[in-house]
């Protein structure tokens, strides 16, 4: 019989593994640029979440409209393990108002992020409160796609970020077509579902007074930072920490 026993032993071990396996629940986060960014705009909170066993999916958006965002966001969304907490950075935010309602979606982030009613477009929404210093430094194509010169970028985008990252940004940056911040949100996930809301009080692109109003409005756990418009570059650590929170709340 004994010598029965190593293989007795990993078997058993084997099978309280695979039941370990399925009783622990599986956690999905997918990130949400916004404009004048890319997927890789997270590269400094991904592996904080993933080292708490955090499946990851940083979305690379088309940036061409509402509707096109959306659905690549969706189709991360249907690939995603488990229950999926949805964070939006900018304009992701409005991406997320209107791809949260979802089943899969638990809870939302915001991330100096827009926060939609119905019916309300990102622009009508920003046109709310007075316009931050950098809306003034949007560059726009023949095309009708906005991005920020590399000076603007560096001086309203991204000011608490080194000057070599600040370049790297500019050089990655997705330019966004205009009209997008005119379509209009039809479906508001934050109505119905549990969400976070981290301000940064030195946001040179969205108004820090209107990213305030915005999480009383949805009633979010709220949290403040001393930060530029990019505080998943420049304080990756308060980021992760938020995400958290709203993964631990499932």
């Amino acid at each position: 019989m004994k010598r029965f026993t190593p293989f007795l032993t990993a078997g058993l071990l084997a099978l309280s593994a695979a039941s370990f396996a399925q009783a622990t629940p599986v956690h999905s986060v997918v990130l949400i640029h916004g404009a004048f960014a890319d997927g890789s705009s997270w590269d400094r909170v991904i592996p904080q979440l993933e080292a708490k066993h955090y499946q990851v999916i940083s979305v690379q958006l088309p940036l061409t409209s509402l509707q096109d965002d959306v659905a690549a966001t969706q189709r991360a969304i249907d690939r995603a393990q488990g229950d999926v907490v949805l964070v939006g950075h900018s304009w992701g935010g409005t991406v997320i108002t209107q791809a949260g309602d979802n089943s899969k979606v638990k809870s939302l982030v915001y991330i100096a992020a827009f926060a939609p009613e119905a019916g309300q477009s990102t622009a009508a929404l920003a046109d709310s409160y007075p316009a931050p210093a950098g809306s003034a430094a949007l560059a726009k194509t023949p095309e009708g796609f906005l991005y920020l010169p590399a000076s603007a970028l560096a001086k309203n985008f991204a000011p608490d970020l080194p000057a070599a990252q600040q370049k790297l940004l500019a050089a990655t940056q997705g330019p966004i077509r205009a009209a997008a911040f005119g379509d209009k949100v039809t479906q508001v996930a934050w109505q119905h579902k549990p969400s976070w809301y981290l301000v940064s009080t030195q946001d040179r692109m969205i108004n820090p007074a209107l990213e305030q109003a915005m999480a009383k409005k949805i009633h979010a756990h709220t949290e403040t930072i001393p930060s530029s418009h990019v505080s998943m570059l420049s304080h990756p650590d308060s980021v992760a920490h938020i995400i958290t929170a709203a993964v631990q709340a499932q």
